[in-house]
């Protein structure tokens, strides 16, 4: 048995649509903001930080109950 460690390095979907949304913006071909392309790349990390904030907040309002 050969003792290989196996890594994922591929790039994700977001950085693909981010390379994508940044082809097309820089040709020209959507006129979108900057926020909305890039939003590949920060959307996810704040998805997660939204997430623990609420469930922060549901956990404190249910242990204030006890």
């Amino acid at each position: 048995m050969s003792d290989k460690n196996s890594a994922s390095g591929g790039i994700g979907i977001g950085m693909v649509l981010f390379i994508v949304f940044l082809v097309l913006k820089l040709t020209g071909n959507i006129d979108w903001s900057w926020w909305w392309v890039t939003a590949p790349l920060w959307g996810p990390i704040t998805f997660m930080i939204v997430f623990a904030i609420v469930v922060f907040v549901i956990a404190t309002i249910f242990k204030g109950n006890d």
